[in-house]
């Protein structure tokens, strides 16, 4: 995508002016790490799937919006918030949301192994078979109020005025462990994270020279949560709590 700079016949990559892209770290690493170890072997588990189970749209003003107002894919944050929590010490976790991908690329190399060493002595060499898990994790992201709290101040003197408004989401995240040999619910879990937008203006209405002369400026800026970031939050907190909850019901023991 190309835009055109102030000066005629110059033309500007959009690109160049942009920031280069960064890795996305975890919103509460802190939290995270400093989950004590697990007192034996890791814990394999299996997400089959974390799904939005609001049906909430983004919130507009006189607008019907077609976007989800959470992200759809909210199963990659479960994953890594499994993989990272006490400093990657706690769950081993199995490939379940690409499951069909994973059967269909084995069978492949079966077969291939079929074909090309069909005349070895004890013949094709053996494909390991995949590991299954104990656990599953099972739940979604179950709420997304919008416009829990809104507010603002104002003030206009002589036709200078000064504006501040602010507005607070909140999103609602509910997971359960459930044992895979038993099928019963070991625990469950909620937890939410508020969303907070945040707008400031000022301006200048104002005549001049008997009113004859008008001077009218505004200007101004806001600061949204970014949704996704709140959601990786609510889903990580769940994760710790299900360690925490876990080692008091006796399912597990940590390690100190």
């Amino acid at each position: 995508m190309l835009t055109a700079c102030a000066m005629p016949g110059s033309i500007k990559s959009i690109n160049e002016a942009d920031p280069m892209p960064s890795v996305q770290r975890s919103p509460i690493p802190e939290m995270l790490a400093a989950v004590p170890p697990i007192k034996g072997k890791k814990i394999t588990i299996a997400v089959y799937g974390f799904s939005d189970k609001t049906g909430q749209r983004k919130p507009g003003e006189n607008v019907a919006n077609l976007s989800s107002a959470v992200t759809q894919g909210a199963e990659v944050w479960v994953i890594k918030a499994l993989q990272d929590v006490g400093n990657e010490g706690w769950f081993e976790v199995v490939e379940r949301i690409g499951l069909d991908n994973l059967v269909k690329e084995r069978q492949l190399i079966r077969n291939t192994r079929e074909v090309y060493e069909k005349e070895l002595k004890n013949g094709p060499t053996p494909l390991k078979p995949m590991l299954f898990a104990g656990l599953v994790l099972e739940g979604g992201i179950v709420g997304f109020d919008a416009n829990t709290a809104t507010g603002g101040v104002g003030a206009r003197y002589l036709g200078i005025g000064t504006q501040t408004e602010y507005r607070v989401d909140t999103v609602t995240v509910v997971m359960r462990l459930v044992s895979v040999s038993t099928g019963r619910v070991l625990m469950s879990v909620a937890t939410q994270k508020t969303i907070a937008s945040h707008r400031s203006g000022a301006d200048i209405f104002k005549f001049f020279d008997m009113g004859t002369k008008l001077v009218e400026s505004e200007t101004g800026f806001s600061v949204n949560e970014p949704v996704n970031y709140a959601v990786r939050a609510a889903i990580e907190a769940g994760v710790i709590e299900l360690v925490y909850e876990g080692e008091r019901k006796g399912l597990w023991e940590f390690r100190n």
